[in-house]
């Protein structure tokens, strides 16, 4: 049946025996190693457990040395000193516990060993209580009683069968671990040893019944060789014409990448300039804005003032009125001072005083006839004045309301300008992505033309590579039909 078979699935078969023989070996080897790394957590879990022991038994030798110290000397540093121990030993316990949950019988012994180490605590503290209450002489009384002895002998006698347990379970995994050693090894040895025999035997078998099959393949490998090199010879020249054309087409494209390129910098700078442009007409805007604001408040100024001087007209006309009736008063004055001074003079003597107020008050009214002709004049000025201001600034209001739509007419032409602006910029950006997009496709192009140029060139060589080989293939068909010949006679 393997007669039949081709050469791939003898080499194929071979192989998938090493492959075999190699899982074996490590399938083997894996399960050693995972009962080796079990053994090595309990080992180390029994060490664990031992250091737990002898740490339950050295926190009770130094509780012990404290109180001694403390029974002896009175002084109590001793027991400040014991502090930590007293405080790690129910810690101690506990992570002992933890520890010794998959042993049954240990548990036991701890479930004995825990009340026995608390009564020896409180035998401590009993014996420091009594030494402070009725002094040396009682507490080296209850020492020498033995009660602490007799409960310390048991709690040695446990931690030693829980220590002599720990340390057989200790053996009895390094001798398991050992064992799953000396698998390992040896499976590991003797399998090599047999795949290496297996190997060695079938490639012999392989060499000898794949001779006969090389011998044909020689042949035919001689007869293709000649039919590559033509190929090949017709493939190189097709290449080198490929390549060729290539690089004008590269050539082409690169001088269109550079008009492209431009024609991306040109739309850029027209892009700035209409932003600079739109920038600068948003600020004429503001500043016709900004102007227009400035008419309006001048403009109502401008009908302030003219109604202020309105109002002044009017208090200069009432101003007239009270001056007409003041000089009215004035000449009634006078007229009464005039008839007050011929009735004095008919008066005699007793008329002088009276005539003399009367001159006084005629010359009051003369004076107050005189200010009112002053006044009059000024009044008439100011009134004057006011009508011609009225009108002057009726004549500004006029302005600053051509000026005002004026500058309205303005705001919009800069409004226009902008709106006209802003659509150059937005022309210009779509222009710029447009040749932005162009040059990236040009780019691509360019890419894929150089990709294809390096492919026909790379195309040529392989082509002279191909023909190189099928010239080597000629000469090593020929020496493998050599080799076979030689095979099939030895």
């Amino acid at each position: 049946m393997m007669r039949s078979w081709t050469f791939g699935k003898k080499i194929g078969a071979g192989f998938a025996v090493a492959v075999a023989f190699l899982l074996i070996i490590g399938l083997i080897a894996l399960r050693g190693a995972d009962s080796l790394l079990k053994n090595h957590h309990w080992v180390l879990h029994s060490h664990k457990v031992t250091s737990d022991i002898s740490q339950v038994l050295w926190l009770l030798k130094d509780l012990e040395s404290g109180q001694r110290g403390f029974v002896i000397t009175g002084d109590d540093r001793f027991l400040t000193a014991d502090e930590g121990s007293r405080a790690n030993l129910p810690k101690t316990l506990a992570n002992l516990r933890k520890l010794l949950s998959d042993s049954p019988e240990q548990l036991a012994r701890l479930d004995r060993l825990q009340p026995l180490v608390e009564l020896r605590v409180e035998q401590l503290g009993s014996l420091v209580q009594l030494r402070r209450t009725a002094g040396f002489e009682a507490a080296q009384r209850e020492v020498a009683s033995l009660k602490g002895l007799t409960t310390m002998e048991q709690i040695r006698s446990l931690l030693t069968e829980m220590q002599a347990e720990e340390t057989h379970l200790l053996g009895l995994r390094e001798a398991s671990s050992q064992r799953s050693i000396d698998m390992v090894e040896g499976t590991t040895l003797g399998g090599t040893l047999l795949a290496f025999i297996s190997m060695t035997a079938l490639g012999i078998f392989l060499t000898r019944s794949l001779s006969s099959q090389i011998g044909l393949a020689v042949a035919n490998l001689q007869s293709s060789s000649t039919e590559l090199r033509a190929a090949a010879n017709q493939q190189a020249s097709a290449s080198t014409e490929q390549a060729t054309s290539m690089n004008e087409l590269a050539t082409t494209m690169q001088e269109i990448l550079a008009s492209s390129r431009h024609i991306t910098e040109n739309a850029q700078r027209v892009a700035r300039i209409a932003d600079d442009t739109s920038r600068a007409a948003r600020s004429g805007d503001d500043a016709v804005a900004q102007a227009h604001a400035s008419m309006e408040i001048i403009r109502r100024q401008v009908d302030l003032i003219v109604s202020h001087m309105l109002a002044l007209g009017k208090k200069s006309q009432q101003i007239g009125g009270i001056l007409d009736i003041i000089k009215e008063l004035a000449e009634q004055t006078n007229i009464l001072a005039i008839n007050a001074t011929i009735e004095s003079a008919a008066a005699g003597e007793s008329g002088k005083r009276f005539a003399a107020v009367a001159d006084e008050i005629r010359k009051l009214a003369d004076r107050v006839t005189g200010s009112t002709r002053e006044i009059r004049p000024l009044i008439d000025e100011i009134r004057a004045a006011a009508n011609t201001t009225v009108m002057a600034t009726e004549e500004g209001s006029k302005t600053v309301d051509a000026g005002s739509r004026q500058f309205d007419e303005l705001a919009t032409a800069f409004a226009q300008i902008v709106d006209l602006v802003a659509a150059t910029a937005e022309a210009a950006r779509e222009i710029e992505l447009g040749t932005k997009q162009q040059t990236t496709a040009i780019e691509q192009v360019n890419l894929a033309i150089s990709d294809v140029a390096q492919a026909a060139k790379e195309t040529e060589v392989s082509s002279s590579q191909t023909l190189q080989t099928s010239i080597q293939l000629t000469v090593v068909s020929r020496e493998l039909a050599h080799i076979v010949q030689r095979a099939s006679t030895t």
